[in-house]
């Protein structure tokens, strides 16, 4: 029996994540991290869409001491989501540590239910500039974590090659666009589906969805190129 765990927090490339292993395993475990995050409304729409989509199970893990070491926008609401970028170079959305501790939990939980593979949706192509969503750092935390546990586990990234237009492209390959759009939460502020359509999550997301809408059978074709 295959099974994955799915780090799973909600949103447009969690979710599609989580549509694909659904259809690729037998068992999908889905874990949620409360971090105490500025949109914290993640929570509540991860819990509804892992009950309508029918994974295995979901579990809400508090990791709230990261918010406590981790000063980011998206850890104090004192400061405000910006586009620019701070002195080092990186969003001031950036949580510092947060997926080493996600993927080391999830790595951990894995290990507990036997699961051959933690999903993540992070990315490299389209992605804000964080580190830890580089695949060197994810090919560098497989190796701590079958090192560490003596135990063979593949941390799978469908979308580290996808850009957003392709994510879209990916969710739609599994009728489940309209999912996505309308009932994920990406957006910084806390506005389900389209969201503010300020915040940089929210630019990232519509400058997808409008490059596939325009342009439907080009990038479904470019998909499949990377996905064959």
């Amino acid at each position: 029996m295959k099974k994955a765990v799915v780090v799973f927090s909600g949103g447009q490339d969690s979710t599609t994540c989580l549509i694909q292993a659904l259809n690729e395993y037998d068992e999908v475990h889905a874990i949620t991290f409360d971090y105490g995050q500025r949109h914290s409304q993640e929570i509540e729409v991860a819990k509804t869409l892992a009950g309508k989509l029918k994974a295995t199970s979901h579990k809400v893990m508090d990791v709230s001491l990261l918010n406590e070491l981790a000063i980011s926008a998206l850890t104090r609401d004192a400061i405000p989501v910006s586009h620019d970028l701070m002195d080092n170079g990186l969003p001031n959305t950036f949580v510092p540590g947060r997926n080493i501790l996600f993927l080391t939990l999830a790595g951990i939980y894995a290990y507990q239910l036997g699961a051959e593979a933690v999903i993540t949706g992070v990315c490299e192509t389209d992605f804000s500039g964080y580190p830890d969503c580089r695949n060197d750092f994810i090919k560098a935390m497989q190796s701590a974590l079958i090192q560490g546990m003596d135990r063979e586990l593949e941390i799978k990234t469908p979308l580290m090659w996808l850009n957003k237009a392709e994510t879209w492209a990916l969710a739609d390959k599994y009728q489940a666009l309209e999912t996505v759009r309308q009932e994920t939460l990406t957006c910084y502020n806390g506005i389900i589906g389209d969201g503010c359509q300020d915040c940089p999550a929210c630019t990232l997301r519509s400058n997808g969805l409008e490059e596939y809408l325009n342009d439907k059978a080009v990038i479904q074709a470019q998909l499949d190129e990377k996905t064959r």
